[in-house]
């Protein structure tokens, strides 16, 4: 199934202790051939090495090399699959939530604007955190620091970023799991029916 439009990115996003990452990798392969997925930047800078820091400086350093990265990995992706639609553990604009003054600054140190970021994909598919039903967020990733607490307050920040997209769409944390992984098959189905309509 070849795909021919432009842009074909997707990005699957949410509050910590969402589920995406996992939704992520069977979304995959039930489109095996047909999507490309491009991993979380922050797990990969965190994992290796990078402490998680509450200084606001290193903050905005880690911030800046999160952004490039996340694009850079984007890039990647699209050069080497440049028929695929391409999955993305987070976007551009997740960062946001997580700097520590304000947007204007965000976007004027990343060199770019919201509408911009916002134009970079097709579709956001956003996984609220299970914090939000109450349920604790609590796992085996040493990458994850975030209190449920402040899982919210994240998950709220990213809803209000996110939610400026034209193609937004929630799955809310009340639903199970596989309802969540099932509402982004049929996102990325619904997708890739658009664009073999738009290319025939």
């Amino acid at each position: 199934m070849k795909i021919t439009n432009k842009k074909r990115r997707i990005v699957l996003t949410g509050g910590p202790g969402g589920g995406k990452t996992t939704a992520i990798d069977l979304i995959r392969r039930e489109f095996s051939g047909t999507i490309a997925t491009v991993p979380e930047a922050a797990t990969i800078i965190f994992s290796g090495g990078i402490e998680r820091t509450n200084d606001n400086h290193v903050l905005k350093a880690q911030q800046k090399a999160i952004f490039n990265l996340q694009k850079n990995l984007e890039d990647i992706q699209r050069a080497t699959y440049s028929q695929s639609i391409i999955l993305c553990d987070r976007g551009s604009l997740d960062g946001l939530a997580y700097w520590p003054g304000s947007s204007e600054e965000y976007f004027q140190c990343m060199n770019t604007s919201l509408e911009d970021e916002l134009a970079r994909y097709d579709a956001v598919i956003f996984f609220e955190s299970a914090a939000k039903s109450g349920e604790s967020i609590k796992s085996n990733n040493p990458i994850r620091n975030e209190s449920d607490k402040v899982a919210i307050v994240i998950d709220d920040k990213l809803q209000k970023i996110w939610a400026q997209h034209p193609n937004f769409n929630i799955i809310h944390s009340s639903e199970s799991f596989i309802n969540k992984v099932m509402f982004g098959i049929n996102t990325v189905k619904n997708i890739i029916v658009k664009y073999q309509r738009e290319t025939t």
